[in-house]
């Protein structure tokens, strides 16, 4: 994985033909502009897969139901 440091306005180009845009940080939400040719398909993790995956919240200790 990489991780970058981006400012509001600030953007990131991936494969020469989509850029992504800080366009607003409010606390810890952070506001993503996307431009990319319409053949290009964005859509949010949560929407893609069945049965939505829950990402662990690291500042809370594993619940040991949810291994069974």
């Amino acid at each position: 994985m990489l991780v970058l440091t981006r400012k509001i306005g600030e953007s990131i180009i991936i494969a020469d033909n989509i850029r992504v845009t800080v366009v607003d940080i409010r606390g810890s939400q952070v506001r993503l502009g996307f431009t990319a040719p319409e053949s290009v398909r964005i859509q949010r993790q949560e929407i893609c897969f069945d049965p939505p995956v829950v990402m662990p919240n690291p500042s809370q200790p594993p619940d040991p139901a949810a291994t069974k």
